[in-house]
Formats: structure tokens, sequence, C-alpha cells
């Protein structure tokens, strides 16, 4: 029988009581298992991993639940309950790591009779254990402990702050020069001759692109690197210098060496190593492209002697409207964020079988459209996208897990958490409502399995970006992009467009590589050196990574909002791309080809973690990845 999905409430009491009572309840029930877990005798090892699934069940329930309230919902008091207890859940999680008494039952189980996945589960729980601290002595346990809880605390509040952390910056009428018309309609003047921007999304993209007074391109993008400063200081130098400790304390070379351990690249060293390899491969992609971008800004600006981070997107965009006839404004005429909207679902419904069926029902905020992902009449998940920006709510794009998948029992439900704007939509953010699509289907599809443990995005962490920037591909398709992408007299937009837009997009690649190799090695030194002076380092390693040159005296590092979720390992995104560059071989006959979409669901999204990465990838493929599609796709092959 298929389970029901989880029912919002439809009301403030409804939801402040949500956010603390369900969470609390699953804690209870995660508490009583666990005394099951350490009491009764008698238990055969999968008896004990039924129990372990159940209290697993319990936990992710509570805490996507909580997580989810905690980023979106509009009344920051609920959203403050809710934070409470996601800090209680992870505490909670931390603790039965470190039980001796619930890890003896594993220890000694046998997984003799155990089928592949009890197996596969029974080795996941020992390797957490193991990592939790449960070995060390009771003093270091309590340390362990300590330090979780206030990574935890640390992280939430940083998460906090840059949520919260929107800026207005106002600028002269004048500073509006370049901006589409609707922008302009959309920021009247007041009566000082001022208008007000914000950090949003739906001013920030579209400022940093069109604005051509670069003075209004450096204040936007300049505040926005100031986001969660100076509150995020002093938090992410606790943060830091907590996982290094945490590190230390259970046996590891360094924060990069524990997160590591469970993914695909293996160790920490590896990080720095692959990290090199990026260097190798974009340094003369990227030598080629500044000099035209530094002879087109000495076009506006005279003196110029640089190209910052402030005029990187507005350059891209005049070179390619001057040299490939790609003009972004016109681009944007096509993509009306409803029709887009209506195409996502229209694409992916077609590509991966399944009907969105909209649901009327309750839920956090009346911006979110709730879906239901059904096939041949059954219902496989439950989706809901929030994707419009408010106060107080996530500031980036992401997928939230809500309820893990685990068949007959719980139906998954996810939710996308996007800031587009309701007019217009660049180019940019549909590839971004692709790529979170991406990360959605992949959690609803692969969300069938009887352990919580391999629901869903469940894979090695430096793999489960790479469906979600395979599906960016779809939205470079003439193809695709014609079936939802129409101008206000309702013409598609034309092939030929799509074609030099394909084109211009290798231009500025090798420097768009440059500039992830530059939050890579933010990510990577700040979390292993540790450097006194976070401000003057995160400045020195974006300057030092890529030609194009960070705003001085900025602190990007308090709002880069991947410090607390990736830690140490934001080369993940490139990491998965180099698979996500050759997973596109394996749709050699055409985008929308079924037999290729219904291999790769079978072989890639379905399975979830239930397999390696390395091994759903091969199987896709019939072959190991290899570095070579990325490395053509870096030529602008």
């Amino acid at each position: 029988m298929t389970p029901e999905p989880l029912p919002f409430p439809a009301d403030a009491a409804g939801w402040a009581a949500f956010a603390a009572e369900r969470p609390a309840a699953r804690i209870a029930r995660v508490v009583e298992l666990d005394e099951r877990l350490r009491t009764e005798t008698g238990l055969g090892a999968a008896e004990r991993l039924d129990l372990w699934n159940d209290a697993d069940i319990a936990l992710r329930e509570a805490m996507n639940e909580a997580y989810i309230v905690s980023e979106a919902h509009p009344d920051a008091d609920v959203r403050d309950v809710a934070e409470q207890q996601v800090q209680a859940v992870e505490s909670l999680s931390a603790a039965r790591l470190l039980d001796r008494g619930l890890w003896s039952g594993f220890a000694d189980a046998s997984a003799e009779g155990l089928d592949d996945d009890q197996a596969r589960l029974l080795a996941h729980v020992l390797r957490d254990f193991r990592r939790g601290g449960v070995e060390l002595s009771e003093a270091d346990r309590e340390r362990a402990r300590q330090l979780a809880d206030r990574d935890t605390e640390l992280a939430l509040t940083f998460s906090r702050h840059v949520r919260d952390g929107r800026r207005e910056i106002r600028v002269p009428a004048a500073g509006l020069a370049g901006m589409p018309q609707d922008f302009v309609d959309a920021h009247p003047v007041d009566d000082e001759g001022m208008v007000t921007l914000s950090t949003d999304y739906p001013d920030l993209m579209p400022i940093r692109e069109y604005a051509t007074d670069r003075a209004t391109r450096l204040a936007v993008v300049g505040a926005y690197n100031d986001l969660a400063w100076p509150e995020n200081d002093a938090v992410l130098a606790e943060l830091l210098e907590v996982r290094a400790e945490r590190a230390r304390l259970l046996g590891y070379a360094d924060w990069a060496d524990y997160e590591t351990e469970t993914r695909m690249i293996g160790s920490g060293a590896a990080i720095p190593e692959f990290l090199e390899r990026l260097d190798a491969a974009s340094l003369a992609a990227a030598e080629a492209e500044y000099p035209v971008l530094l002879e087109r800004l000495r076009r506006d600006v005279p003196e110029a002697d640089e190209v910052t981070i402030a005029d990187f997107w507005h350059l891209l965009g005049a070179v390619k409207r001057e040299q490939y006839d790609v003009d972004a404004q016109r681009v944007r005429s096509y993509l009306p964020f409803d029709r887009v909207a209506a195409g996502v679902l229209d694409i992916t419904g077609r590509l991966f079988d399944v009907e969105y069926v909209a649901v009327d029902a309750p839920a956090w905020h009346d911006d979110v459209r709730t879906y239901d992902v059904v096939r041949d009449g059954d219902r496989l998940g439950r989706i809901h996208l929030d994707l419009h920006p408010r106060e107080g709510k996530f500031s980036h794009a992401a997928c939230f897990p809500i309820a893990p998948g685990v068949t007959g029992r719980v139906l998954p439900e996810a939710a996308l958490l996007c800031n587009f704007s309701r007019g217009l939509l660049e180019h940019d953010e549909v590839v971004t409502f692709f790529h979170e699509f991406g990360h959605l289907v992949h959690d609803i599809l692969g969300g069938r399995h009887r352990f919580a443990r391999f629901s869903g995005v469940a894979t090695e962490w430096d793999f489960v970006e790479a469906p979600s920037q395979l599906l960016e591909e779809w939205a470079w398709d003439a193809g695709v992009l014609a079936s939802f992408a129409v101008d206000a007299e309702g013409e598609p937009i034309p092939a030929d467009l799509v074609e030099r837009m394909r084109i211009a997009d290798a231009f500025g690649r090798g420097l768009e590589v440059r500039r992830q190799l530059g939050h890579a090695n933010v990510s990577y030194h700040l979390h292993v050196d540790r450097p006194s002076d976070l401000q003057g380092e995160t400045e020195r390693l974006y300057a030092t990574t890529s030609p194009v040159q960070p705003l001085r005296g900025r602190h990007p590092y308090a709002g880069f909002g991947h410090l607390t979720g990736y830690g140490a390992c934001y080369y993940t995104y490139q990491w998965s791309l180099v698979i996500a560059r050759d997973l596109l071989s394996g749709f050699g006959a055409g985008l929308m080809d079924p037999e290729a979409a219904l291999r790769y669901r079978a072989e890639v999204l379905e399975p979830g973690g239930t397999r390696d990465a390395r091994d759903l990838v091969e199987a896709f493929l019939g072959r190991p990845s290899t570095f070579d599609a990325y490395r053509d796709w870096l030529a602008g092959h």
C-alpha cells in the first residue's frame, strides 16, 4: 500500500505546534527504540538493523521537517523553534554514535545470513560508530559529544546570519543605465532621486549582468560580498577550530581527511591534487579569455587595470552580445517565470516518465506549489516548489529533503527553496532551475528502499551534484527551450539563437572554472590551515586563483553558506561535473531519448545509495568514468 504524504498545518497555531511537537515526538521514539536495542537480548543482526532503521526514519523525519521550517517559514518565532529542534536532533544523532551500549550490539553482530542491503547497512552503521568516536575513552567521548554539539550550534548560527543578512543599497536613478525596462519599472525613484536595490537574487543577478554603471555593480556586488559580516567572523573562526579539534580527537589529520573518508575522492590529501588537475586543465583557456574581458572593460573605463568579480558577468555578457550576437536581454524576453516553471515540469515529466499532479494542500507559505509525482496512477512522491524571495527565507537555491522514502512506509517528499524573479528570468536562472530540479527528482525517484539510510540523494557527497549538473544540459537544448521559452508575442526562442548561446557559453568557461577553483581553495584551506586573518587569506586565495580579482576589503567567506554543509569539500562541484560531462555521453541519441532516460533512471537515480557511486556510473556508461569529456568541454568542444 502506498503511504500517505505528510500533512502540513493550515494555520499559525498548527505551525507553531508542528515545529515544536513533531520533532520532539520523533526524538522520544528514537530514545525508545535505542532502549530496546540496548536491553533486548537474543536479537539477531537483521532484527537489530530493522530497529536501527526505525530509529533512522524517525531521526530523518525530525531533522528534515525542522530544517525546512527553520529555513522557509515566514514567522521568525517558528523558525527559531525549528532551529532549536534541529540542534536537538543533531545532538541526539551525535550522542548515539558515542553510546557503547548501542554499539556493542552491532559490533558483535554476525553478518551471516544477511542480504546485500543488510550487509551494506551494517558496514555503514559500524563505520558511523567509529567515526562518531565510540571507541574513545570516556573523557574523550564526552569531549567529542561537546564538539559535535558546538559544531551544530555554530553551523546553524552561521546559516541564520546568512539567511537574515539581506542588505539594501541606494544608488542614483542614473545608476540603472543599461537595465531592462521591466527592472527599471519595478524600482521607483524616491524623492531624493535615488533607487533602492537589495542583495536578493532578483536584484543582484540582473545588476551584475546589465548595469553599465560600474559604480552600481560595485555597490551591489560589494554589499553581497559582505553578507553576514561582521556577525559570522567570530562564528566561522570558532567553527574551524572546533572541526579541527574534532578531527584530531577522532584520529584524523584534519577536517578534510575526516570528511573525505566517506567520499569518492577518498582522502583529504587528494583534494589539492584534484584542484591542481583543475588548475592545469583551465589555465590556458583562462589566460586567453582574461585579456578579452580587460580590453572590453577599458572601452568603458579607460583607466581600469583589472577585471573584478563585480565586472565579470557584465563583461561576459557584453562580449557575447558583441562578438557572438547573443543579447542576454533578448534571451530573457523568452523566459517568463511561469512558462519556465511549467516547462521544467513538462520536460522532466517526459524524460522520467512521470506526471506532476497539482495538489491543493497547506504549506508553510502561500507561494509554495505542491505536486504529487505520479507514474501509471502510482504516487511515487510529493514535491514542494517555493521559488521566490522573502524576508527570513533561505537566500540561495537548494533542494531540501523532507520525508525519507521507505518502501510501503514513508512517501518521499522534498522541496526546492529558490529565489527567482516573478517576471522574466535570466538564462542562468533557468540553468539553476534545472540543476536544483535534478536533485529533486533524484530524491523522489531514489526514494523506494527498505532502509532510510539509502533512500533518495544518499550517495557519496561528492557525487550528489552530478545528476543535477547533468540536467543543466537540457537548459541549453534548442528543442527543449523552444517547448516553453516564448516571447510576449508567443514566438518560441529561435534555434539559431540557442546555437549562438551554446557557442558563446564556451567563452569564459576557463575563467568560470577558475572562479569555482577559488571557492574550492577557500573551502579547503580555511579548514585545513585555519588562518588567523580570514579576510586577508580569503582575499589572497581568490586573487591568486583567478585573474578576475575579488573586491578588496570585502568578506565573502562570511556569506559562503557552503562552508557549513560542504565544509572543506567544495571541490565536490567540479568533481561531480567531471562525472556529469561523462554521463552526458550516454545520451548520444538525443537528450529526450527515452531508452537512455530509462537506463539512466534505473541505473543512476533509482538505486539511491544502495550502491557505490562508481558502480552507478559504470553501470550506466558500461565503463569507468574518465576526465576526457570534462577536458573536451573545457576546451569548448
